[in-house]
């Protein structure tokens, strides 16, 4: 690898070199799921956009701390600060559940996706419900550093302060303190009870209908949604870490606010680099549920979908997702999903016929040799390049057209060293399983296929036993006959019988 790691910061507006707080390791904090409702298609997007960074630090060699939450508390319809129903509330009431029911059935349903997604898991997956006297003490800290007020029990940030005082407010979502003002004077809920229309509450009273609350200097409440990533991200990461991730639609008002409640708290940014992922289009519009133009996770693997031709595998959705940058608009479409399953399929031929054909190459190096090397550093150049995955992808597919060339004898091995042969096939290998996260479903299915026969050979040879044991050998010969017709052969022998097909 030529260059060094360069990734865009919402914050600068532009690409820096990274350079993490501690050499060697790196701090990582992602908004996780609300847990209120089954994950979207567009978190999907986000949580495996994330993945693939965590992925591609760790084979840079970094020792990785990757915590993402699970909001189960807090988060207000509307995503208000005060004078909304919390989510997981409003769906408990209307499944008839407790909500703790509800975040329990939706985080489990948040996990299965990401397993699905193939998506790692994160180092902590601290929940907003586990870190309530952090929040509190947080809350207490705002406080005492005077950038809170307290009113009839519900505390609130005092925004214009810390906008006179610091002049930051504003800076991660590029928008000015007058527009802010604005925005938040046309949603705004309990306006006798705030100072300025821009503050939000970091501590809210409940009312007396709402199931989750706890006790606190100030009231029986629940902790303000902004707040909790503020809390979390300070106790497992420290007050300052190397890189914030999250969708775009978070950097306003909910990462703006978690900038100031940290500085409010300790002083400091909370993060030196931040993340945005960018949004998922459906044919070209904004997906929506009231105009129809939305689609769930399993229903892009079932084709049950008016937007679809027929159903696609998890592995092609995922490579679907990494041939547009994370930072640009992803457009799904039917049309877009079958070209990534062509796509997909080729890719994971090439890595089969790369595994399988023998080197036929030099011992001295040639001009083959100088391609080959310099394509595979122009792969790390890419990703090293803001993690850009679809033109790390293009670079992939320059070899796999190599690779089919060199299996139907139009192109020669000559010139090629039997060292960057290896190389490059481990290049291959590293970029589509353990950086791009992509599995060869093919095989994959395969492998699950032999593990149920060989759960019933086992089964069968256990059953032909029992019968062998009881001296019925008619029996014992029509099972072995019947398998032998279906193409299985079994041979009996002193440590027992086995199985083996024709």
């Amino acid at each position: 690898m030529n260059s060094e790691l360069k990734i865009y910061n919402s914050l600068s507006k532009e690409k820096e070199v990274f350079r993490p707080i501690h050499p060697g390791r790196v701090g990582m904090y992602v908004c996780g799921p609300t847990v209120y409702s089954n994950v979207h298609l567009g978190n999907c997007r986000t949580f495996v956009s994330f993945d693939i960074v965590y992925r591609y630090l760790q084979f840079l060699g970094y020792k990785v701390r990757y915590v993402r939450n699970v909001t189960d508390v807090g988060h207000l319809e509307g995503d208000v600060d005060t004078g909304g129903e919390d989510k997981l509330g409003k769906r408990a009431r209307l499944e008839e559940l407790q909500p703790m029911e509800i975040a329990h059935k939706y985080t489990v349903g948040f996990h299965d996706m990401m397993r699905v997604f193939n998506v790692l898991p994160p180092s902590i997956e601290p929940r907003a419900t586990g870190h309530i006297p952090e929040q509190i003490e947080m809350v207490q800290q705002i406080l005492d550093n005077g950038y809170a007020y307290e009113v009839n029990g519900s505390v609130y940030f005092d925004t214009l302060k810390f906008a006179e005082k610091d002049g930051i407010y504003g800076e991660l979502s590029g928008r000015k303190i007058e527009d802010l003002i604005a925005e938040s004077r046309n949603n705004l809920k309990k306006q006798d009870e705030k100072r300025h229309p821009s503050d939000f509450a970091i501590w809210i009273k409940a009312a007396p209908e709402h199931l989750m609350h706890w006790n606190s200097p100030w009231s029986v409440g629940f902790p303000g949604w902004h707040l909790e990533c503020s809390a979390m991200s300070t106790k497992y990461l420290g007050k300052t870490f190397d890189i914030h991730g999250g969708g775009n639609d978070l950097k306003f008002p909910h990462h703006e606010n978690e900038v100031a409640q940290n500085y409010g708290a300790c002083g400091c940014t909370p993060a030196r680099t931040w993340m945005h992922g960018n949004m998922l289009l459906l044919n070209g519009k904004k997906m929506s549920k009231s105009d129809g133009n939305s689609i769930m996770p399993e229903e892009l693997f079932t084709g049950k979908s008016a937007h679809l031709s027929k159903g696609y595998t998890p592995m092609v959705v995922r490579f679907f997702m990494l041939q547009t940058h994370y930072r640009s608009t992803l457009d799904l479409s039917d049309d877009a999903l079958q070209a990534a399953e062509k796509g997909y399929r080729r890719l994971m031929e090439a890595y089969a016929t790369l595994q399988a054909l023998p080197f036929s190459g030099d011992a001295a190096a040639g001009a083959q040799d100088k391609e080959v090397s310099e394509w595979i550093t122009s792969v790390h150049d890419e990703m090293n390049d803001d993690f850009n995955t679809p033109k790390a992808l293009a670079r992939l597919f320059e070899i796999v057209s190599r690779v089919n060339s060199w299996k139907g004898g139009q192109l020669s091995m000559e010139g090629l060293t039997e060292a960057t042969y290896k190389e490059l096939k481990a290049t291959f290998t590293t970029f589509i399983f353990d950086i791009f996260g992509l599995q060869d479903e093919a095989a994959a299915s395969s492998d699950d296929g032999f593990k149920t026969l060989d759960g019933l050979m086992h089964l069968i040879i256990d059953m032909r036993q029992d019968v062998r044991t009881r001296k019925d050998w008619a029996a014992s010969d029509k099972i072995r006959d019947v398998l032998k017709e279906v193409g299985i052969v079994l041979k009996d022998g002193k440590e027992g019988t086995a199985w083996s097909k024709e």
